[in-house]
């Protein structure tokens, strides 16, 4: 019994260097992606076209990598609906209004101030597992959040003064910039809190989450088109209005990093908790 809940050494290996691999590209994706973003993404483009792409490239990353393992066919025999809107509807509808947020907020601030302030998603995704998974803090990892939440107010302010002084409305700074990536980074919290406890106490795997995600997400769009600005526009203009063959990079980009997200959710998130407490750390999700 006490043997069965401990991962023997050989198969700890593997997963450590599956979390460190993610991790590592995963920084990557998040560094580059507000810069790139802006400089491929036109002001013109209209977001819902960019998310839609986005959630399908997401769809077809999956589907390869199912493939390659050569776990497709079982994912698919074993899945049902109610499954499916239990571990990804709610999670599938926030990532879907989040991701819109961010890309209204891509091109109303600065890459840094973007980057710093779409890290705050920590914090709430601190928050909110306590509250769904009954997950603590250490002291340390409160205070690094802690001074991860200043440092964004502060960006935040001077992001707001330094508009304002160049003659610019700090105004819509704060309300198409500041305002959507912090949303964007409560949901971002919750929806990641609701992943980990699909992935450790449902058992769904990490690229049937994102396939479902996905496709649910792309549905509450579609929807939303019906009486949205951007619904108008793209009946108006067409589906990729002020598209060129750059904004195809960050929405790969884009793609790729929520295939990352939600393999590092799978990997990392019962380890991560064994790093973090090791005196508490009992049946480590090794995925």
């Amino acid at each position: 019994m006490g043997s069965a809940s401990k991962p023997s050494p050989t198969a700890a290996a593997p997963s450590r260097r599956k979390v460190a691999l993610c991790l590592t590209l995963l920084t990557l994706q998040y560094g580059a992606q507000p810069l790139i973003s802006k400089r491929c993404v036109g002001q013109g483009v209209i977001v819902t076209s960019l998310v839609l792409a986005i959630e399908f490239l997401k769809v077809i990353c999956a589907v390869i990598l199912l493939v390659a393992e050569g776990s497709l066919k079982a994912q698919f025999s074993n899945w049902s609906l109610v499954g499916s809107l239990t571990a990804s509807g709610l999670p599938a509808a926030i990532y879907a209004l989040q991701n819109s947020l961010l890309q209204i907020s891509y091109k109303n601030l600065d890459s840094l101030t973007f980057s710093i302030l779409n890290q705050t998603k920590l914090l709430f995704t601190a928050f909110f597992t306590y509250l769904i998974l009954g997950q603590k803090q250490s002291p340390k990892q409160i205070l690094a959040l802690a001074l991860l939440i200043t440092a964004a107010v502060l960006l935040s302010i001077g992001e707001s003064s330094r508009k304002g002084a160049s003659g610019g409305s700090s105004d819509y700074v704060l309300l198409y910039g500041i305002l959507p990536v912090t949303v964007a980074s409560v949901l971002s919290g919750l929806a990641s809190s609701l992943c980990q406890w699909a992935s450790q106490v449902k058992k769904h795997t990490s690229y049937m989450m994102t396939i479902e995600m996905s496709f649910i997400g792309s549905m509450c769009l579609l929807a939303s088109t019906f009486q949205s600005p951007d619904g108008e526009a793209l009946r108006i203009y067409g589906f990729f209005h002020e598209w060129t063959l750059w904004t195809v990079i960050p929405v790969l980009m884009n793609a790729v990093g929520g295939i990352l997200v939600g393999l590092v959710t799978s990997y990392a998130g019962g380890f991560c908790d064994c790093l973090g407490s090791p005196r508490n750390c009992i049946t480590p999700v090794y995925i």
